[in-house]
């Protein structure tokens, strides 16, 4: 699940196994009705993180996330 903090999308990092790692970059596609957020963390790993649409539409308003697939 992505939370906000700060400014920027923060997720889990499966690799490293830590919370709230910064996102680089992030990438907001919309699959089957989610808002998936896509980027990497500092060191190059791939991250996701699912959130709902008003937490996406304030990223991608904010200049946080760039819009990807999906948006109409």
């Amino acid at each position: 699940m992505a939370t906000e903090k700060g400014s920027g999308i923060t997720a889990y990092s499966v690799k490293t196994k830590t919370k709230n790692v910064p996102m680089v970059d992030p990438v907001i596609d919309i699959k089957s009705g989610r808002y998936i957020a896509t980027g990497t963390d500092g060191a190059g790993n791939k991250m996701a993180a699912i959130m709902g649409k008003a937490t996406a539409e304030e990223h991608v308003k904010n200049g946080n996330a760039k819009k990807g697939t999906g948006w109409s």
